[in-house]
């Protein structure tokens, strides 16, 4: 009887604590990510302490604002358009085809979505630019005196950077959604005469509805939110919503016009990724096998399909990272030389830097890991919030997680310029703002690596576990973490690369003695000079090795079919 009554208040007891560790992540978002948002709302709706919505009648009213929303849209549904088309043939033969290092290669395809967009720009200089390897090797074959190749400052260059970047991101939803499909209706059409076009037409492409919706989605609001690419390479003349906001807050200082366009932007993408949470549910609702179909290439026709891809990759992902290691090296044309490397130890007289580049290194490695702890902490709380059976704000809490994936970061390092610079929350000059503003980017790769996992717990196992006495904890450490361990591992490095690579809002609270490495070589690729041009180009390499070797470990790690990127 007592014990009885001891678990009965023993209950009531972890009740409330039970529920106040799943309000963690939302009093984080809460703080972090609304707050400043709301603090944005506020500057754009009443400038001054008064109502005023003549930022608002200025984006409508004035063609520029209409041709810049224009813009951003039209880009966005063009490079989304072209990923998906060129990615599909890769995710079929990722899908239906087992070659040698094929895990590797699906690890460097991975590469490009977590670089910073100023080591892209300084890969695609180093390849395709004015003094890039395409065009110095083309001078001396032809026999020119002026580069061949003009790619900077156009249109082309920001879609082909753009399917260079989210590639990876169709790859991998299109092709584990792919690889989890029972063959056998693709051998049934076959044998009622179905080939070639109306193969795809009427039974592959009805097939990946779903994953195609989820991977489009997902590409459109990375390319509409983009930042980078625009800034450093498309130049003055193409502006996005997300250029546009940057250039209102840092030339212009004009603060309203800048939450007007920040808020118009968050309202598009809150709608996007509500579209996109659904997307994914139905692609995961709808893998009908988990046992891979996988073969090696026998036919010739096969083989040349598998080589064709490789090749596309190669030419497509690969031959710029590869251009930008070797440049690194000769960037002065004095030939092979390993000065820019030791220059990243010295804090030259006169740089743009405050510190030795080296030491941005050490500040990225220690946010990285702050960055990491807190998003694999917060994440798992939210996998359990989300997962709850039978809960009916799952579906709404599941796309307000996500927004932080969604929102630019442009527009949260302007939340944060203006909500955090005061108490009780005056952290603007403080280095613990950004891991903060790093693990609202990070924590959704963590949710989307670890609930699939934890989504696929039959509920007989914990059921099985406590009837036979474990307690809550042992039923977590025993149960649970074994089966969701797999990726909570991948969700970790997710987190550490994503903090690694993180631009867009460093660019804006980082402080100039504790930079990280993209808002280094930032600064150093907007400086002229031999010197800086090549430590940039370091710089870049030692990154990119660094997110090499974390994708590396997520592929062995991953679960075919696994993970929703």
């Amino acid at each position: 009887m007592d014990t009885g009554l001891d678990r009965s208040r023993a209950a009531l007891i972890r009740l409330p604590l039970r529920y106040g560790l799943l309000l963690v992540p939302a009093v984080f978002l809460a703080l972090f990510y609304f707050y400043p948002l709301v603090s944005i709302l506020a500057v754009g709706l009443t400038p001054g302490g008064q109502p005023d919505l003549t930022g608002f009648a200025e984006i409508v009213t004035s063609a520029y604002y209409r041709h810049t929303l224009g813009f951003t849209l039209a880009q966005a549904a063009l490079s989304t358009a072209l990923t998906l088309l060129l990615a599909l043939p890769g995710a079929y033969v990722f899908a239906r085809y087992d070659f040698p290092a094929k895990s590797l290669l699906m690890a460097l395809a991975t590469l490009p979505f977590v670089l910073p967009t100023v080591v892209v720009a300084a890969a695609f200089s180093a390849l395709v630019g004015p003094r890039g390897l395409v065009n110095e090797g083309l001078m001396f074959l032809l026999g020119l005196e002026s580069p061949p190749v003009q790619l900077e400052r156009t249109l082309a260059i920001i879609l082909i950077v753009h399917v260079f970047y989210n590639y990876a991101v169709a790859l991998r939803i299109i092709g584990s959604y792919w690889a989890n499909q029972n063959p056998r209706m693709e051998e049934a059409a076959r044998v009622l005469g179905a080939a070639g076009w109306r193969l795809w037409w009427e039974i592959r492409l009805p097939i990946l509805r779903p994953a195609l919706l989820a991977a489009g989605t997902l590409v459109f609001i990375f390319t509409f939110t983009s930042f980078g690419v625009v800034l450093i390479l498309g130049g003055p003349r193409f502006a996005t919503l997300e250029v546009e906001i940057y250039r209102q807050t840092a030339n212009l200082l004009n603060l309203p016009m800048a939450a007007a366009l920040s808020l118009v932007q968050i309202g598009l993408m809150l709608v996007m990724m509500a579209v996109y949470t659904r997307m994914q549910r139905r692609a995961a609702a709808d893998v009908v096998s988990a046992a891979s179909a996988a073969r090696p290439p026998r036919s010739r026709r096969a083989r040349m399909l598998v080589f064709g891809n490789l090749l596309f990759m190669a030419v497509m992902l690969f031959a710029p990272l590869l251009a930008l290691m070797a440049r690194s090296f000769t960037a002065g044309g004095e030939g092979f030389t390993t000065r820019y490397y030791e220059l990243l130890f010295a804090n030259v007289r006169g740089s743009v830097l405050f510190v030795p580049p080296m030491r941005a290194v050490g500040n990225s490695l220690v946010f990285a890991l702050a960055t990491t702890a807190l998003a694999v902490a917060l994440g798992l709380i939210t996998v359990y919030l989300l997962s709850q059976r039978g809960s009916r704000w799952a579906n709404w809490l599941d796309p307000l997680f996500m927004m932080p994936l969604a929102t630019s970061a442009v527009t949260l390092g302007f939340g944060y310029i203006i909500a955090l610079d005061k108490p009780p929350l005056n952290l603007r000059a403080s280095p613990v703002l950004i891991p903060l503003a790093h693990t609202l980017v990070a924590m959704p790769f963590v949710v989307r690596s670890v609930l699939p996992a934890k989504r696929s717990i039959t509920p007989h196992l914990p059921e099985a576990a406590r009837v036979l006495g474990a307690s809550p904890w042992q039923v977590w450490r025993f149960v649970d973490l074994p089966l969701i361990s797999r990726g909570l591992i991948v969700g970790a490095v997710f987190a550490f690369t994503v903090s690694m690579g993180e631009f867009g809002a460093s660019l804006f609270i980082a402080r100039p003695n504790t930079p990280t490495m993209p808002v280094v070589i930032f600064r150093l690729l907007g400086q002229p000079g031999a010197a800086n041009y090549g430590q940039a180009l370091a710089m870049s390499v030692l990154l990119m090795v660094v997110c090499a070797v974390g994708f590396i470990l997520i592929e062995r790690l991953r679960t075919v079919g696994m993970g929703e990127f």
